[in-house]
């Protein structure tokens, strides 16, 4: 349903336009993606560099287009509200804080080589009925992520018999293996997490009572299961099988990895 405000702006089932148009920063760091995909292709100066700037401004594409899904779905569902707090337009500075929406996993992909789960929406769980709903709000960023390793690893598999720079497919291959990491992560049943949330309006009223006293401390939680050597080696063999299983080549992401650490 369609209509006007008092300025004549148009809304869209009662919120203006405006609300739903992609940010100036979200069009940014895609054409940065393109831009850098563009030269690495052509090896264009220091390619560990290009390669770089290729992986980080496409993690950082996924994780707008992660919390996005959250935030359409929850549209859906029923918190039009969701609108004008930004969440629609694909800015990342409206998803918590800078620090863990960009920072934070950047820093990690670079250290670590793990997708980390970025920022997050808040959304209105009482503008949302249902206890399925909810759920699926929760489900959509994982299932964006799951998409996009989907993508990714099928565009490995057939890209290079297209042709193209070894460094090119090693970003993609990387850019695969950091959407992997993404999706088992966000899956994972950790309180605050995606994982988590899916799980939380189907507990009974005491257990999501302690669920939502842990919450607010999931990225802690992760950090510690995943210092915790016995975890980290069953979390790093769940997904090296199943990238395995998908045929994405480990020694790809490998030299990606190395790639994007240019300054070494």
């Amino acid at each position: 349903m369609t209509g006007y405000d008092r300025r004549g702006e148009p809304l869209i089932l009662g919120v203006p336009r405006a609300a739903f148009r992609p940010s100036p920063i979200f069009l940014a760091l895609v054409a940065l993606f393109v831009a850098s995909g563009v030269m690495t292709w052509n090896r264009y100066g220091n390619v560990g560099f290009d390669v770089f700037l290729f992986v980080v401004s496409g993690w950082l594409v996924s994780l707008c287009l992660h919390e996005y899904a959250h935030a359409v779905v929850a549209y859906r569902s029923g918190d039009r509200d969701i609108a004008h707090r930004g969440y629609l337009t694909l800015n990342p500075l409206k998803y918590t804080s800078p620090l863990l929406s960009i920072v934070l996993p950047v820093v990690v992909v670079l250290l670590g080589g793990i997708g980390l789960p970025g920022g997050a929406v808040w959304v209105d769980r009482h503008a949302i009925p249902g206890r399925l709903r909810h759920t699926l709000v929760s489900l959509a960023g994982p299932a964006t992520n799951v998409l996009f390793t989907l993508v990714l690893v099928a565009a490995v598999a057939w890209g290079p018999e297209l042709g193209g720079p070894l460094e090119f497919w090693a970003g993609v291959g990387l850019l695969a293996f950091l959407q992997l990491t993404a999706s088992v992560l966000n899956l994972l049943p950790v309180p605050g997490l995606d994982g988590g949330n899916m799980l939380q309006p189907w507990l009974s009223p005491a257990y999501r009572r302690m669920y939502d006293l842990f919450a607010p401390y999931g990225f802690i939680l992760l950090f510690a299961l995943l210092w915790s050597p016995q975890i980290n080696r069953v979390f790093f063999g769940a997904v090296f099988a199943v990238g395995d299983a998908l045929g994405l080549p480990r020694e790809l992401y490998q030299i990606g990895y190395a790639l994007i650490r240019f300054w070494e």
